[in-house]
């Protein structure tokens, strides 16, 4: 069976990718296509690339993301950038007679004031929270896409919505990255330079969800394999904590004793997030098993480790 997967070389992908080799019953030929392979807003070479690779199944992980501040900045780069792409690759995959395509949404397509926890039937009740709307929407048409892809042309599409996740190999970039990596930098360097205290973004009262690298590529691996309705289905851990529990929480796992000043002149973003994980639980076993703790402590150690300075005592 040979597997595409976009994004294949990026944080989620390499992870998917070595899940798929894990499952030796899979026999998965893995074709890993990265930015310079294919640029997927060209609609002449998503379907070149198509043509040539000839998959079986799509894993569609590529995609234009940041944090708030980065989402606030390219409102219209991230809207073309996420829809382009997914719209051309789904339109390929059907040309091509692609057996399923797995299309990865995003937390951000929610309503803003959706009721925790998220339930797949309240994806359209409501506007996005502005900061991420044009990236939550540009994503979220493609469920649409797919839906009636599946409706007409019987293209076997499935649409999954991970919640923000986290892990080693994250985007630890303070201009793009989000919030667990964006802190986890903040603090080492704090450390590292003896500093008094640090600055977070917001009042600190904004909740979110978050969802171990490993764990959702695990999510992702059993719903290509076992999942073929067009329901959107959540992959989260089904834990909320607010951001100035989890900022307490990576000060203390990075040994940062000084003060935190919260500037609430930066927004919160979305006000809570937490997803109800039944439907991926009873529809293809998905449980996330990496507590919340021991995930961050992983992927401190991995980034103190990448930037060569020596672990937390």
């Amino acid at each position: 069976m040979r597997y595409l997967v976009t994004g294949g070389a990026g944080f989620l992908g390499r992870v998917v990718c070595q899940k798929l080799r894990q499952r030796p019953e899979l026999k998965a030929d893995i074709i890993v296509l990265r930015s310079r392979d294919c640029d997927l807003t060209r609609q002449d070479q998503t379907e070149k690339m198509m043509a040539e690779v000839r998959p079986e199944v799509v894993i569609h992980l590529a995609a234009r993301v940041g944090g708030i501040g980065a989402n606030r900045e390219n409102p219209g780069l991230y809207f073309y950038s996420n829809a382009i792409m997914g719209i051309n690759l789904i339109e390929a995959a059907r040309l091509g007679k692609v057996r399923k395509f797995v299309q990865v949404g995003t937390i951000c397509a929610y309503p803003k004031f959706t009721p925790v926890p998220f339930k797949e039937d309240d994806l359209w009740n409501g506007f996005p929270e502005e900061t991420n709307a044009p990236y939550g929407i540009a994503k979220k048409s493609l469920l649409t896409m797919c839906q009636g892809y599946r409706q007409q042309y019987g293209l076997n599409a499935i649409y999954l919505l991970p919640v923000n996740l986290y892990g080693p190999g994250d985007n630890f970039d303070p201009l793009s990255s989000h919030v667990i990596p964006a802190l986890i930098r903040k603090f080492v360097e704090a450390g590292q330079a003896g500093a008094d205290h640090i600055t977070a973004w917001g009042t600190g009262a904004a909740s979110r969800e978050f969802l171990y690298v490993d764990d959702a590529a695990e999510g992702i691996v059993l719903a290509t394999t076992r999942y073929d309705q067009p329901e959107p289905v959540n992959l989260g851990a089904g834990r909320e904590i607010t951001i100035r529990e989890l900022t307490e929480l990576i000060a203390k796992l990075c040994g940062f004793a000084g003060k935190i000043v919260w500037d609430p002149t930066k927004p919160d973003g979305q006000p809570r997030r937490c997803l109800d994980t039944a439907r991926a639980r009873d529809r293809f076993g998905f449980i996330a098993r990496t507590n919340l703790e021991d995930g961050l402590k992983t992927t401190i150690e991995w980034y103190r480790r990448h930037i060569g300075i020596p672990p937390v005592a």
